[in-house]
């Protein structure tokens, strides 16, 4: 069974930073496309950033991740890393990851849908 745990989120102050984790399991293959989202309150739940393990150079950020924040992984260990900084108040939200287990892209994974969920990790900002 395929499992997405996220961890790192917290309290952090206008202008902070905050590593996030996304450790997935259940599977043998290294092929994946995850995906961070974030839902704020009375929001809609948005993508800030992907990653796929078979694409070295390639990666997706939102426009309000673009400089900010920094998609990585360690495929050996099927953590994916999202680095934040410079956070800001409006970027409280609940994080959660999404992935699909197979060798393909984020264009193609955002088309398709996400097929497994972690249950995501609160960070709040702040002002």
């Amino acid at each position: 069974e395929v499992q997405l745990v996220e961890s790192g989120g917290g309290f952090v102050q206008d202008g902070g930073s905050l590593r996030l984790s996304c450790a997935a399991s259940g599977f043998a293959s290294n092929n994946y496309v995850i995906t961070w989202f974030r839902q704020a309150p009375g929001k809609r739940r948005e993508a800030v950033s992907c990653i796929s393990s078979s694409d070295d150079e390639y990666r997706y950020y939102s426009d309000f991740a673009k400089g900010r924040f920094t998609i990585s992984d360690d495929n050996a260990k099927k953590i994916v890393y999202l680095d934040m900084n410079n956070l800001k108040p409006e970027d409280t939200a609940v994080y959660s990851c999404g992935a699909v287990i197979e060798r393909t892209t984020c264009m193609l994974a955002f088309y398709s849908g996400m097929k497994y969920w972690g249950v995501g990790t609160l960070v709040t900002v702040s002002s």
